[in-house]
């Protein structure tokens, strides 16, 4: 590796043989502002497009059109980042291409979709929402950062903050869940793990915000489908979450797909600048998502240098692989359709992030080969990822305590997803190294050893529909598939199953029917392992189901018939170990739901947080004619948002309150009691929600406003006190006005939404 000095003396070589000046041997001349003022001074209008450029190198599949021609386009000074270029052998040939024969030798930023992790791999971002754990969920992100960072990157389209109240839209997984607090809060967390205190440090990377926004609220749950709803909701209960990770100093945004008021995001000037910058003051660059520019021709608003123009003049700074800006702005200059100041701004505010990021005093800062060496899936790292996917999972039910099960006797794993390494990592994780990721049946067998005798069969299919299947499982996330009639497969199975002391079925999704472009109308396990584990249930042996999702599914009939069921969504590399750690006790399961479990999918959109109606159900109540309900099924949700059971037991104190009122400026401390009562060492997450009894708008039955995690060894009791204040209490009028009403309010605290005690108190 050459030293910092030795670059320099490179470049200053190479620059007096092409007579150009480094600009990363100027940085020390001024501030950032004299800086870029001094190199845009320099740059002709095709570069200064030409920044503007983002192309993909194809190494990771992330969306159906590959950029061509890139090396040309680098030395012509034509592009300005490039994504899913990765090692640092392969970032360093194309760095020296634009630091040594570009004419203004300007660097180039390189990002990648590293969504829950770079090569070692982290739960899902909803199975990551499930641990309400911010400093485990901000640490996965300074991981995924030093081994991303470490492979030649340095920006990352993540953290997804979308909120999403429909689960077969499929990028729920991608996301934290339905409620706007917790989502806030995972933002800022994965944010700071992304970027930490200093951007231009090697180990870190600049974080992009997306999809900005709505896009979790999708009609039909369809992907890429149309947003619409009002500015009061989306204030109150959309926008939050962007703003939190703005608010952490998020260095970029990704625009959306969807449209917001009738105008698509990519082309919402109201959004990208009366939003996003005049009220909430961002500084930094807007990216669309894969070719948004060009695909705002079939939104209806023109031909592709009509749809360039609108972007760039809504806000919008740099074009992901669709060219539009690059093919199409100098025209649209030359026409008066754009100015020489739109461009200008764009391009100033992606040369400052090269500057914050360090690549003008040293582009090469992420191309060391021994730090990827030591840094990339190192044992600490993996530790960190099975101690993630043990506090992802969700415990749903456990009648009789069969679970957690004892380190002796035979064990029969069946199912589609028991032995398929490759569905371990989850959707959006494009870096895993998949041909050496563990299946759960390897994962367990090297946890127990000999101490359990673990037999296997597949089962059943994924899906019985081939095409269906195929469909599930790309990307070379594959799930063999035995294409003998079903009663001759499902035979095996059960005589398998025979030979054990008890079962454990590993049914669900695989990785690939959740994600994007993965909507889903039928939410349900699959038919044809529905029918695997009623057979495997009619054996009579104790039957635990091993639960792979991306989404909240409907399991009404699972919940009725099946005495144990573990929620282990998908886990990441050490997917396999993490859950032996949890079915034998190592590791007591503390998840809790980030999204709300419907009954039936006909409930669809369900969540906690909804406003009342007029004709309200009354409370107990399963039906009531001319009250809003349903004929065939209750209003309630399966398994509410927060819910999550523990091996142990934890029982609540009376919730206290040190005042009943609460005056502006002041706080409210609300307190109460938790003690494990059971026999195991476990953590309970305590929630805090508040609801605004009236005002001046409607306002939700619930509304988390707080929670903290606690653990506590058998018999251990700790005092919990949330300060509530002014601030807790504000939401976004009808004028958009931040304001705390005066008048009552009910607080809850409790186990899940649902399971709560109720004290009221009034803001004077």
């Amino acid at each position: 590796m050459k030293t910092h000095t030795q670059l320099l003396i490179f470049a200053c070589v190479t620059a007096f043989c092409t007579g150009m000046t480094p600009v990363f041997a100027q940085q020390g001349s001024g501030d950032m502002d004299n800086f870029i003022k001094e190199l845009m001074g320099k740059m002709t209008i095709d570069e200064k497009i030409g920044q503007l450029n983002l192309v993909t190198a194809g190494e990771a599949v992330t969306g159906s059109v590959v950029s061509t021609d890139v090396e040309a386009k680098i030395k012509e000074g034509k592009i300005g980042g490039i994504f899913s270029m990765t090692t640092p052998q392969r970032v360093r040939a194309a760095q020296e291409l634009a630091v040594n024969h570009s004419r203004l030798k300007i660097p180039i930023i390189f990002g990648m979709d590293v969504i829950h992790g770079y090569k070692t791999i982290f739960p899902i971002p909803l199975g990551l929402a499930a641990s309400w754990d911010m400093g485990l969920i901000q640490e996965t992100a300074r991981i995924a950062a030093a081994e991303a960072s470490a492979d030649g990157l340095n920006w990352t389209f993540s953290p997804m903050v979308d909120i999403s109240r429909d689960p077969r839209w499929g990028r729920i997984s991608e996301g934290s869940g339905e409620d706007t607090y917790l989502g806030s809060r995972i933002a800022e967390a994965m944010v700071r793990g992304y970027q930490g205190d200093d951007l231009a440090a090697a180990h870190t990377l600049m974080a992009c915000v997306k999809h900005f926004a709505l896009y979790g609220a999708a009609e039909a749950g369809r992907d890429y489908n149309t947003t619409d709803m009002s500015l009061h909701r989306m204030y109150n209960e959309y926008l939050p979450p962007y703003k939190a990770a703005i608010d952490a100093g998020a260095g970029s945004v990704m625009t959306s797909f969807n449209d917001i008021n009738g105008v698509p995001a990519t082309a919402n000037k109201w959004l990208m600048t009366d939003v996003l910058r005049k009220q909430w003051g961002f500084d930094g660059f807007v990216v669309t998502d894969y070719t948004a520019v060009n695909e705002l021709i079939d939104h209806g608003l023109g031909d592709l240098q009509d749809v360039s123009a609108l972007s760039l003049k809504a806000g919008v700074e740099m074009d992901m692989v669709g060219e539009g800006f690059l093919t199409t702005l100098k025209k649209s200059l030359e026409e008066g359709k754009v100015s020489e100041a739109d461009i200008d701004r764009a391009c100033r505010l992606v040369l400052e992030a090269k500057y914050k990021l360090g690549l003008f005093e040293d582009p090469f800062r992420y191309c060391d080969e021994e730090r990827a060496k030591q840094v990339i899936l190192n044992p600490a790292h993996l530790a960190k990822a099975r101690e993630a996917a043990g506090k992802s999972f969700v415990l749903l039910k456990n009648d009789q305590q069969l679970l957690p099960l004892k380190k002796q006797g035979t064990v029969a794993l069946i199912g589609p997803l028991a032995n398929t390494g490759t569905n371990m990592p989850g959707t959006w994780s494009v870096s895993a190294d998949l041909a050496n990721t563990p299946s759960l049946l390897e994962g367990m067998q090297a946890v127990l050893g000999n101490q359990v005798k673990i037999i296997h069969h597949l089962g059943s299919n994924l899906l019985d529909d081939t095409a269906y299947q195929e469909r599930a499982t790309m990307f070379g996330r594959t799930i063999p598939r035995d294409e003998r009639p079903e009663a001759d497969i499902l035979a095996e199975a059960l005589e398998t199953a025979k030979q054990a002391d008890v079962i454990v079925a590993t049914l669900g999704e695989s990785s690939e029917m959740s994600g994007e472009s993965s909507s889903r109308t039928d939410i349900g396990i699959p038919a044809v392992q529905q029918r695997l584990l009623a057979a495997l249930l009619k054996t009579g042996k104790p039957v635990v189901l091993v639960l792979f999702a991306g989404r909240p599914l409907t399991l009404t009939w699972e919940n009725e018939h099946v005495p144990a069921i573990l929620n282990v969504w998908f886990g990441g590399t050490e997917t396999g170990k993490a859950v032996a750690d949890v079915l034998f006790g190592d590791v007591n399961p503390s998840g809790k739901l980030p999204a709300t479990f419907p009954q039936h999918v006909g409930q669809v959109p369900l969540y906690y947080s909804h406003k009342n109606t007029g004709r309200p159900l009354a409370e107990g109540q399963w039906f009531q004619k001319f009250r809003s309900n349903y004929l065939d099924v209750s209003n309630e949700p399966l398994y509410p948002f927060g819910y999550g059971l523990s091996y142990t037991t934890f029982t609540y104190g009376e919730v206290t309150l040190n005042a009943t009122e609460l005056q502006r400026g002041g706080k409210l401390q609300v307190s109460v009691g938790v003690t494990n009562t059971g026999n195991y060492a476990g953590e309970e997450v305590v929630q805090l929600y508040i609801r605004d009894l009236v005002g001046s708008v409607t306002r939700p039955v619930k509304e988390l406003k707080g929670f903290r995690k606690l653990r506590l060894e058998p018999g251990q009791s700790q005092q919990i006190v949330f300060d509530l204040t002014e601030e807790d209490l504000k939401f976004y009028n009808t004028e958009l006005e931040h304001v705390a009403e005066p008048g009552e309010f009910a607080v809850f605290v409790g186990t899940n939404s649902r399971d709560v005690q109720e004290k009221h108190f009034s803001l004077r």
